[in-house]
């Protein structure tokens, strides 16, 4: 097989750095990009060299022989715009969150059995290198028995607007934008347990602190001076998992704390904490409490995370590779999320049902 004619769909944020990964793929070309921006669309084009420009969907799947598609649009159409390439026989990658909700992720995985391509969600936190090298030594033991973790993900300010903070696009805040990450990356470093329950807490205090004369770092392509903001700007939660495993989440846009991204994993050996790719474990040696730092700034497989997750998106294509990041992945999380918001809007305990 050739290189693999891809078509993103979404030219924003996120769709750019897809697109810029893209150009390191040796096995992979994009060949058409879909955005409803026409505007945004061109500039993407001009950017990355890409003459086949589309605004719609149904027009670029039905014009350009595609092997795959990557959806990287609101989450409140990864759904549709998934399920109609897998309609026509068209391989996915699609942006995290798998949907906006559960129901519309168990529809896409139904649409990829039903064709029999493949979707794969791009979590793409399962593909940076200290990522990769923490599960390497959880699989070879050191950790022991996992069964606590901890999954930060804190903006001091840190809305994006646009979009992302317009429910009836995005589905809700930093949980399903930025907690999606670090819950999935805990529970999969973990080994994948079957969550079961869930107890959150959710807030909406600061808002997204437009007030403030200061710059946010990550802004939607399509934020204005009048964004709506009506998603919760911080949560937390306690996952618990069927092997009594359990995870505490804290996840913010807007919260009067220092900014991190951070996992933390606790077993009966060792624990080990992953912060800006650099990783420090905990453990015992010779009868001493001991703390240990791996260097991984000069592994041989260093790559760019983004790229890794692509390129192992274009094998499993290509060579039947399994992949690492399932519809069935997808949906478990969007369970996990589903149960946060609900927990966070009852005030109880919610239950994961399968």
């Amino acid at each position: 097989m050739s290189k693999l004619r891809i078509g993103v769909i979404g030219t924003g944020n996120i769709g750019n750095v897809h697109l810029g990964a893209y150009q390191k793929v040796a096995d992979a070309e994009v060949v058409a990009i879909c955005d409803i921006n026409e505007e945004r669309l061109n500039k993407a084009g001009e950017k990355f060299g890409i003459e086949k420009r589309y605004t719609s969907v149904t027009e670029m799947i039905k014009n350009e022989k595609l092997d795959a598609v990557d959806v990287c649009v609101w989450n409140c159409n990864h759904a549709s715009c998934a399920i109609e390439a897998l309609n026509a026989g068209i391989n996915v990658l699609c942006e995290k969150p798998m949907a906006y909700n559960t129901r519309q992720a168990i529809e896409m995985k139904e649409a990829a059995e039903k064709s029999g391509k493949l979707l794969m969600i791009a979590f793409v936190m399962r593909f940076t290198d200290g990522s990769r090298v923490v599960k390497d030594f959880i699989d070879n033991g050191y950790l022991g028995d996992v069964y606590y973790s901890k999954a930060t993900y804190l903006r001091r300010h840190g809305s994006p607007g646009g979009w992302f903070s317009d429910k009836s696009r995005s589905g809700g805040g930093p949980i399903i934008d930025l907690g999606v990450h670090v819950i999935d990356y805990t529970r999969y470093a973990m080994g994948s347990p079957k969550p079961v329950s869930v107890s959150a807490v959710a807030f909406d205090k600061l808002g997204d602190r437009r007030h403030l004369k200061t710059n946010v770092g990550w802004i939607a392509a399509d934020s204005t001076k009048d964004d709506i903001f009506d998603v919760e700007d911080a949560a937390t939660a306690i996952i618990r998992y069927d092997n009594g495993a359990a995870t505490l989440l804290e996840t913010s846009y807007s919260l009067n704390v220092e900014s991190v991204i951070k996992s933390e994993l606790f077993g009966t050996k060792g624990g080990i904490k992953s912060q800006d790719n650099k990783l420090t474990m905990y453990t015992e040696i010779n009868g001493f409490l001991a703390d240990l730092t791996p260097h991984i700034g000069d592994l041989k497989d260093s790559k760019d995370a983004f790229v890794a997750e692509i390129e192992h998106f274009v094998d499993c294509i290509k060579n039947g590779t399994p992949c690492r990041a399932t519809a069935e992945d997808g949906i478990i999380v969007m369970k996990i999320l589903d149960a946060i918001y609900e927990s966070a809007k009852t005030g109880k305990e919610v239950e994961i049902k399968y």
